[in-house]
């Protein structure tokens, strides 16, 4: 029987040119998507997926053409339904994300990708075999401040020392994941796009302060290849909310601050790096102090979700491999699983391995609604 919950026009017509999205989830951020894909002329929302009846009721009143429903087999089964945005709780993402590529549809997934590597791993081999495109949600890769920073890392200039991220605000409070796996991602998902590659090794504390089922803050150091160390704090708990990264190279520090309106990135061009002439003395190198100027360079107004929407919509029409793909979500939720033993073993380094048969007792996939809010 469909139990479909049917709001205004049921069926639009079919245009070449835009292409027809679904929303599965939609809480906050399920509600962001469908405004955005709504505002973009070369897609259309056809349907969202929600538990929630209450949820159902504002997406109603803000896009009263759009499907509305409590199943997910009423999406899967909509010819007008090309594409899918997997807005579910992290622990959900796998099954429901798998039955919309067996479907043939193309799919892009809030972060994390899924809750082991196994799953990711499986969900890139079938959107491989149905030549579909997954996609990742990892929004901040498409912040204009992110890839102003990208530029200057990447300059010849100087070489990478270290980064540090601060990710901290008064919840919001997970049910499905702790707070590592709910904010680490977006710093784990930046690091690795500024440096082109992926951590070798975690080493990860977190602490339960709320008492909590789950940690709610946490302290991550990683290990890149070229001696590039790194180091995310994140917390549910902390008053200051903080969204803030660092990336120190022998010439240079460039600062993005996503809360700073004004100034999101700022370069000091200042540094310390050692000078090629014969040593002190054995072990002792000389050093070179650079102090120059402060940059604020102008960043393009632009919002970042609209700019990973534009580009998931290229990436289906074109075949083109997402930036933010399956792999490089996989690579995340490889560096989160290591996390996830380093913290059983008290902080103890642990090296980043493909764990495609490692399945965290924590993390397996529930039997829930399919469709429940994020």
């Amino acid at each position: 029987m469909n139990r479909a919950i049917h709001s205004g026009v049921q069926q639009i017509a079919h245009d070449a040119k835009t292409m027809g999205i679904a929303v599965i989830g939609c809480g906050y951020w399920g509600m962001n998507y469908v405004r955005i894909f709504n505002e973009l002329v070369e897609a259309r929302v056809v349907a969202v997926c929600e538990q929630s009846p209450e949820r159902l009721k504002e997406v109603a009143r803000r896009f009263p053409n759009v499907y509305l429903t409590t199943q997910l087999d009423d999406v899967i089964s909509q010819p007008d339904v090309h594409a899918v945005v997997v807005c579910t709780e992290a622990t959900s993402h796998f099954n429901v994300t798998r039955r919309l590529l067996l479907a043939g549809k193309h799919a892009l997934v809030e972060k994390p990708l899924t809750t082991t590597s196994a799953y990711a791993k499986k969900l890139i081999e079938i959107a491989d075999a149905h030549s579909a495109t997954l996609m990742v949600g990892h929004t901040f890769i498409f912040n204009a401040g992110v890839r102003k920073v990208k530029e200057y890392v990447k300059q010849d200039s100087g070489r990478v020392y270290y980064l540090y991220a601060r990710r901290t605000n008064l919840g919001p409070i997970r049910r499905d994941v702790n707070a590592l796996w709910d904010l680490a991602p977006h710093d784990i998902a930046i690091f690795n796009y500024l440096l082109d590659r992926t951590p070798v090794w975690v080493s990860a504390i977190g602490g339960r302060v709320l008492g909590n089922s789950r940690d709610d803050v946490g302290f991550i150091s990683l290990g890149y290849p070229g001696n590039i160390l790194a180091h995310v704090h994140v917390s549910w708990a902390d008053p200051d909310k903080a969204r803030e990264v660092v990336v120190v190279k022998s010439d240079r520090r460039i600062v993005f601050d996503d809360l700073n309106g004004t100034e999101q990135v700022r370069v000091f061009e200042k540094g310390v790096s050692r000078v090629d002439e014969e040593p002190l003395n054995y072990g002792e190198s000389r050093f070179q102090i650079r102090d120059g100027d402060i940059i604020s360079p102008r960043i393009e107004p632009a919002e970042p979700l609209k700019n990973q929407c534009r580009h998931f919509l290229e990436c289906v029409r074109t075949g083109k491999r997402p930036v933010s793909g399956g792999v490089e979500g996989r690579d995340v939720v490889r560096v989160l699983e290591a996390i996830n033993r380093s913290i059983e073993l008290k902080g103890l380094q642990v090296p980043v391995e493909d764990k495609a048969d490692y399945v965290h007792p924590n993390f397996s996939a529930p039997e829930a609604p399919e469709c429940s809010l994020r």
